[in-house]
């Protein structure tokens, strides 16, 4: 079963049709991806630049957006960046012509996943359903407690982190990678583990997509608290 028949079987974990908004200026790029997640039982809506992606976005809250880098009247991270301060849950991924690690990590700074051109569109799909499944667990979520480890205490409904009266935000990827290893305690978990149960991937141990996220979220957790988040060299990450 491909990647993307196997999201169709399973729905991506949405429990209403989500709406992507896909932001592409080579119509037939756009036209491909349009015509993929439609069959997949996605809202597509279609833009080429980033006024009209704002006006798309405006009229309908996205729930992903697919975001070209390079688009005729501006930069697609500087999009990605206006949208999530727009509608704060709205998942990110980048389209990117580019895989240098500089342009990964910029990409990665804000955004929830990126794909390289040129892209299988079963993998877009699988992404996507991914990424859905962090960014929207569920449309309602019921009361749940929060989760703790030591000082820290994440509230499963804000992605906020507390920690001893401080508080830091994190964007949905980070709040599941954290909750991932919270989960696990003080076990090593391994970087095959966190690509396969955070970001739903398989066979891509060459990723950089954890450590970066891990660096992200170091910072955000070294700034309201002692170190927290420890690499076992060769072997993984965990929690101190």
């Amino acid at each position: 079963m491909s990647h993307a028949e196997d999201a169709r079987g399973t729905d991506v974990g949405r429990t209403r049709d989500a709406t992507v908004l896909v932001v592409e200026d080579e119509p037939s790029i756009a036209d491909i991806l349009a015509i993929a997640l439609r069959y997949h039982r996605f809202d597509v809506m279609v833009a080429a630049t980033v006024r009209e992606a704002l006006e798309q976005a405006g009229r309908t809250r996205p729930d992903v957006a697919l975001l070209d880098v390079m688009l005729p009247d501006g930069d697609g991270r500087a999009l990605g960046r206006e949208l999530r301060a727009r509608v704060p849950e709205v998942g990110v991924v980048f389209l990117t012509a580019r895989d240098a690690p500089a342009e990964v990590v910029g990409a990665l700074g804000f955004g929830d996943d990126y794909i390289t051109k040129p892209f299988n569109i079963d993998e877009v799909v699988a992404r996507i359903g991914a990424v859905l499944r962090r960014t929207r667990p569920r449309d309602v979520l019921p009361e749940r407690p929060p989760l703790r480890y030591g000082d820290l205490e994440l509230d499963e409904t804000t992605y906020l982190v507390h920690r001893a009266g401080r508080t830091a935000q994190l964007t949905p990827t980070e709040y599941a990678l954290l909750r991932f290893l919270v989960r696990n305690g003080g076990r090593i978990v391994s970087k095959e583990q966190l690509l396969r149960h955070v970001w739903s991937y398989e066979h891509t141990a060459e990723s950089t997509v954890v450590e970066t996220y891990i660096s992200y979220l170091r910072r955000k957790l070294n700034a309201i608290g002692p170190p927290l988040i420890t690499t076992r060299r060769g072997v993984g990450y965990g929690l101190a």
